[in-house]
């Protein structure tokens, strides 16, 4: 009887193993279908006209639209931007809170990201660290201030700042926390004057 509780109790190991490794996988072609998605948008809107101020400002997609790029070159990152943070969002790249502004919208901008895919690096970010934001109308670079950890449920740091326009990236944390995380990472960055 022990030795058939053994080899349940191995098989059933492998199984979630396995599974977790499919979806994993699959998220990561997800994401990399994604990318070269938003390129190809980000390049056809680029070459066809300069965007006006009107463009920018009444720029707002749809649920579920890839809608641009996030590049973080000393961590190494570069993922698509889609519109929402509902999981099946978050499964094609990072995520754009919906109530919040785009870049040059003259207030908060929020993306979040799973820590296990995505923002898998983003241990690793630091002060004074670039982010630029790459949209059909323009790229726009953000310098990191400063990090903190936040409970997950804490929602305040999702606020207006206009007229000030800030980025907020947030993920769950700990990094190497296995199941439902705690607490949140959050970066604040605010925009390169170029």
């Amino acid at each position: 009887m022990l030795r058939v509780f053994t080899v349940l109790f191995i098989v059933t190991g492998l199984g979630a193993i396995g599974y977790g490794g499919y979806q994993l996988l699959k998220t990561e072609l997800s994401v990399q279908n994604n990318l070269e998605e938003a390129k190809e948008v980000i390049s056809q809107k680029q070459a066809s006209k300069k965007p006006t101020e009107k463009d920018i400002q009444s720029f707002s997609p749809q649920e579920g639209d890839v809608v641009g790029i996030l590049f973080i070159p000393r961590i190494g990152i570069e993922t698509p931007i889609v519109e929402g943070t509902d999981p099946d969002e978050l499964e094609k790249g990072v995520g754009h809170f919906a109530t919040s502004a785009y870049p040059r919208q003259n207030d908060q901008v929020v993306l979040s990201g799973h820590r296990d895919t995505v923002f898998r690096k983003m241990k690793d970010i630091e002060i004074g660290d670039i982010i630029t934001v790459k949209l059909p109308h323009g790229d726009f670079s953000y310098k990191i201030a400063h990090t903190q950890v936040v409970g997950a449920d804490d929602r305040t740091i999702i606020k207006s700042t206009a007229p000030n326009e800030e980025l907020l990236l947030t993920t769950c944390y700990p990094f190497n926390f296995v199941g439902n995380a705690p607490d949140r990472f959050v970066v604040t960055a605010y925009p390169i004057n170029e």
